[in-house]
Parts: C-alpha cells; structure tokens; sequence
C-alpha cells in the first residue's frame, strides 16, 4: 500500500487531468498526443500541488504548535511499520488539512492567472443571489482547484480497505473545509452612491481559517470501528463504503485511538513531552497556550522548569553614505518554560538556569 507523501516528479504517475484548449483526439497520433497532453498537464499542476502540500503542512504545525502532538516530520510521511500506517485522528487531519491545502493553492494561482485554462467561476453570473443583490463579478473558481487536487490527491490512495476509504474521506473534508469557508464580497450599485443592489461573488479566506476550521473538526472526529474483519473481499468492501456512506463529507473520521502522546515510544516514533517548550505569559496568548504548561507538563506528569536568557539581537540599524548599514547591539532579558522531569526538576533546585543566547536579525 502506498503512502499519502507527494513523491519527486519523476515516479509520480501520470494522473487523468483535463486537457488544455485546442486538443483535438483524432487518428494515429491520438495515443501519443493523450500521452504529451498528460505530462504537460502534470508539469503545469505539479509546482502548484507541491506548494499547496506543503502550506498544509505549516498549517498543521501552526495549529497543532502547543499540543501534545505537535505534526512531527515522521508523520507527514503517512506511512510507517513496513506500509501499516496509524489511522488516528491525527492522521485524519494530516489528510484533510494536506488536501486543502492543495484545493486551496490550485485556486489561488487559478485566479492569479497561472494556467491558461482557468479563469473566474462566471457559472451563476446574473442569477438571483438573495434579497437585494446578484450574482457577478469574478468568484474564485473552486470547481476547478477542487477537481484537479481530487486527481492529484486521491490518486496516492490505491488501497480498498477500511483505512483507503477513511483517507479519501478525510481527503474530501478537507476540500469541503475549503469550500465551506468561501467569503461572500459584495459591491453596490445605484443612484449617487446608493445601494440599490449588490453584485456578489465568492473569495478565498485566509489559510488560516481553513486551519482553525478543521481544527475544530478535529476535536470532533468521529471513531468508525471497521477494523475487525474489514478486508479486501467484496462484502467487505460494500459494507465500508456503505458505512462511510452514512457519514457527512464535512465530518473528520478516524479508525483508531491515539496513543499517549505525553510518553516517549521508539516503537510508534513519538518522543513525549520532555523538554518541550510551553507558554505562561503574554498579552497576545490565547486560553489554549496559556494552559500550554499545564498541557504539556502537569497532565503528563512532568514539572515546569524556568529558564531565563539574554537574548543579543541587532537593533537601531541605520544607512550611513555610501553604502553601509550599522547597528547596536541590543540586550533582551527574556524567561521560558520547558517540561522536565519532576526528580531532575528538584536536584536543580528548581532554579531556572541563565545563558546567553545571540540572535542575527
């Protein structure tokens, strides 16, 4: 079974993608010509997929940056133990948040103008859109960023079993996030400025919502149990996809529980909580970093050590003619906190120990 990573350009395989403006399937030449058409159709889509892959990644590790499990590297990869991968939540949204992130940048660089055969969603243009406003002006088209991260993404899931079924539809949560996160964008028309009428169209959000989004799914995952007995056999396959049937495509799924994350596992790869960083202080802090200490070290049994440092950054930076830049040196007393273990913790005393640390901006 193949994993779930993005694989160089040159073992990936050939999806079936929409062919550019013009191609004509007549004669000899219409097997060689579907080939041509096919890698230039990857080569146009593949940089985009690339960077939609890996702006789901930076989100999962934003989002996930003060839990217990933090997105390590390891589980990016999606596969592990020989070709058995873990079909926890985490996992769930490893997949959906990948998957957007994918659908997302598609449409981004369709609207930016990056591919010839894309432009603005004009499908709903002049139709009645609500009370008081129309459809029109140039929406982001989701259509075709969602069709084309499907072929992409969906295509590394080869498997029929009970944890192919969970990654496609984890898959197409993520997608639906996109969607369901559209922003309505509206200009008014009328007399002297009034607003007589509206002519709407649909945007992006930010990433970032899409993240905290399937955040929020994620803490709401549901458990199928499919494990037992689910194979490759066709009865077995009929009462996954049956099973799975039933479920919101909005919703997050998962297989299996989580393992303790507060513990180190060589054998699953986890490396626990001791000696992560964690939040007390600050203005900007929201509840859920605040409490990052209590998280990381109190719940898992570790003691919060404080350590205090002297940050050196360069500061005051000015041009002097021609053509230098110089700057002081400035000094910041700075204080952070760390999970350690309890018996460590009191034969240090429970000091926080000082160091210098110098840092080029």
């Amino acid at each position: 079974e193949r994993g779930s990573s993005f694989p160089p350009l040159s073992t990936q395989p050939w999806p079936e993608l929409p062919s550019p403006p013009g191609f004509q399937q007549k004669g000899r030449e219409r097997p060689r010509k579907i080939c041509c058409e096919l890698q230039l159709a990857y080569l146009i889509y593949s940089s985009s997929v690339a960077a939609g892959a890996q702006s789901g990644i930076e989100e999962c590790k934003f989002q996930f940056a003060w839990d217990r499990w933090n997105c390590p590297e390891r589980a990016l990869q999606l596969s592990s133990h020989g070709g058995l991968r873990s079909a926890n939540r985490e996992t769930a949204f490893v997949h959906a948040i990948s998957s957007a992130g994918v659908m997302y940048t598609l449409t981004r660089n369709c609207s930016l103008g990056d591919f010839d055969n894309c432009g603005c969603d004009d499908s709903r243009n002049g139709q009645l859109g609500g009370q008081g406003w129309l459809w029109g002006g140039c929406s982001d088209n989701v259509g075709f960023g969602e069709a084309i991260s499907k072929q992409f993404v969906d295509a590394l899931e080869t498997g029929q079993d009970a944890r192919a079924a969970m990654n496609l539809h984890n898959n197409e949560a993520g997608r639906k996030a996109v969607k369901g996160t559209m922003k309505r964008t509206c200009k008014c028309h009328g007399v002297s400025g009034s607003c007589t009428t509206q002519t709407c169209w649909l945007q992006l959000p930010e990433f970032r919502e899409v993240g905290t989004y399937l955040k929020e799914r994620y803490h709401k995952a549901l458990k199928v149990d499919l494990l037992q007995g689910a194979g490759n056999s066709a009865a077995s396959r009929g009462a996954i996809a049956e099973t799975f049937s039933s479920i919101s495509k909005k919703e997050l799924v998962h297989l299996e529980d989580s393992p303790d994350y507060c513990l180190e596992n060589k054998t699953l790869g986890l490396l626990g909580t001791e000696g992560r960083e964690c939040l007390k202080k600050g203005k900007a802090l929201s509840k859920w970093e605040k409490r990052s200490c209590r998280r990381l070290c109190g719940d898992c049994g570790l003691a919060v050590e404080e350590r205090r440092a002297e940050m050196v950054s360069s500061c005051n930076c000015k041009f002097h003619w021609c053509c230098a830049v110089r700057c002081e040196q400035c000094r910041k007393r700075v204080t952070k906190y760390f999970c350690v273990r309890k018996e460590k913790r009191e034969r240090s005393g429970g000091g926080g120990a000082s160091r210098k640390l110098k840092r080029k901006l």
